[in-house]
């Protein structure tokens, strides 16, 4: 009959990525089994067979337990055969997973490690673009406005908070600024690199029409100038003017452009000066490299 005393047992988790979601399900299981006493140690990365040997050297010795989740196929062959030589009790717990998924699609999957926590990593960039994107609309915070990826500069009813809200989901840290007729800008914004700076622009008659909308969904029955066609085209005038004061900033006419294609154009612009700096870098570094041999 089996011993009911406490074992106490070491798991080893190897991964050729973090180790998250083996010690997450490895933990998930444990905890059904709440009087015994269980350690972990945790390899992460591991992409060779030296390192795979080293672990099950020490597995062996101590009657260690093997949970992996391991990408590559060769490797995943090579864990099932020296847990048999070496007599190491092991889990494969992406393996039959990955087998299953080929079987479905009936295409092989890419074998590329890590990149559950590549996508992880980019969702929580998202979030924090989000959070940033939303405690800077509008004009505030500007003492952190250094940070921000784009910076979107326009009179009322120009589409800059949804605008903003639609570039952080790209993972986008945005700060909006408004533009108040007879008013400068805010000293900070010379401040910083004017290529992230974008100003927006539209149609006195469709802006018109968004504020009289804007005041009909409101309730209320008293335009005051906010919607007058005076105050618009003046409103206007006075952003242009600025915008031509700044001409490296690049200026969207949003009128009756969908949030989309004005988003797509500005990620479009920023992606060609990467690559333009990127070259640039490249280009100094050949001729610093030239220079001194």
């Amino acid at each position: 009959m089996e011993s009911s005393e406490k074992k106490n047992l070491k798991v080893i988790i190897i991964s050729d990525g973090t180790g998250e979601t083996a010690s997450s399900m490895t933990r998930a299981a444990i905890t059904q089994f709440q009087s015994k006493e269980i350690f972990f140690t945790r390899f992460k990365n591991v992409r060779t067979k030296d390192h795979i040997d080293a672990i099950f050297q020490e597995a062996a010795i101590h009657h260690d337990m093997i949970v992996y989740t391991i990408v590559s196929p060769d490797l995943r062959k090579y864990v099932h055969e020296i847990s048999r030589k070496e007599h190491v009790r092991s889990v494969d717990l992406l393996g039959p997973l990955l087998t299953s998924f080929a079987n479905v699609f009936e295409t092989e999957p890419d074998y590329q490690p890590g990149l559950l926590h590549a996508v992880n990593d980019k969702y929580f960039e998202k979030v924090a673009a989000v959070e940033f994107t939303l405690n800077h609309d509008d004009g505030r915070n500007l003492k952190s406005l250094d940070e921000c990826d784009v910076v979107l500069v326009g009179i009322s009813r120009t589409s800059k908070t949804p605008l903003s809200i639609y570039l952080s989901l790209e993972g986008l840290k945005v700060v909006n600024i408004p533009i108040i007729l007879n008013m400068p800008l805010p000293e900070d914004l010379v401040k910083i690199d004017q290529r992230k700076i974008f100003g927006l622009t539209i149609d006195p008659d469709a802006l018109k029409q968004i504020r009289q909308n804007r005041l009909s969904n409101l309730g209320t029955n008293a335009t005051g100038d906010y919607a007058d066609s005076r105050k618009v085209s003046e409103e206007i005038e006075w952003a242009n003017g600025l915008f031509e004061d700044n001409r490296r900033w690049p200026v969207f006419n949003v009128t009756n452009i969908a949030l989309e294609e004005t988003a797509s154009e500005i990620i479009k612009l920023l992606n060609m000066r990467s690559r333009n700096r990127f070259k640039q870098k490249k280009r100094f570094e050949k001729k610093k490299e030239e220079t001194n041999s």
